[in-house]
This record gives structure tokens, sequence and C-alpha cells, in this order.
């Protein structure tokens, strides 16, 4: 679609607007597509919404129990190197 192609559409007696189909197909927004529309200073924008809530790592697992003495910086790097390498060498 072009970008400076102008289309119109028509808010009917229920506040509907019906998107024309060349920007859906282009946008892929299928019937039943959320769609956010926000107010802005140039008009009204509509971008498709979210999937998921955004969330926070410790929302979702909460922190993970570890018993033992706390490990150093050089320690971790070190076990990621030595993980990067064993599945380097599986492949």
């Amino acid at each position: 679609m072009a970008r400076s192609e102008r289309l119109t559409t028509v808010v009917s007696t229920k506040g509907q607007v019906i998107l024309p189909k060349s920007i859906r197909q282009h946008r892929r927004w299928e019937a039943g597509t959320r769609l956010v529309v926000e107010e802005t200073p140039e008009g009204v924008l509509l971008k498709a919404a979210p999937l998921f809530a955004e969330s926070r790592p410790e929302d979702v697992y909460g922190p993970l129990p570890y018993q033992g003495a706390p490990k150093s910086l050089e320690d971790m790097e070190a076990s990621i190197m030595t993980e990067a390498k064993r599945r380097h060498a599986r492949d």
C-alpha cells in the first residue's frame, strides 16, 4: 500500500468505522483483532493490542531458591562459558 494513498471511511450511527481492506491486509488484522486506540495531537492512532499483559520476571517466577554460598561474577561467567562450549561441541 502506498504511503501517500488517502483512504476514507465513515463513522456509523453506532460509532463504528470500517478500516479499508488494504490496511487490514497490510497489517494482518483479521476479524477479532484487538486494537489500542490512542488520542494524539495529529489525530487517532490505532495499534494492535499486545497478546499478553506486560509482566516483570519477578511477577512470573519469583525468587528462585538457591542453597549454598553466593557465586561471584567470575564463577557465573565461567559456568556460562562452560555450558556454551558444551552446547557448541554437541552441535
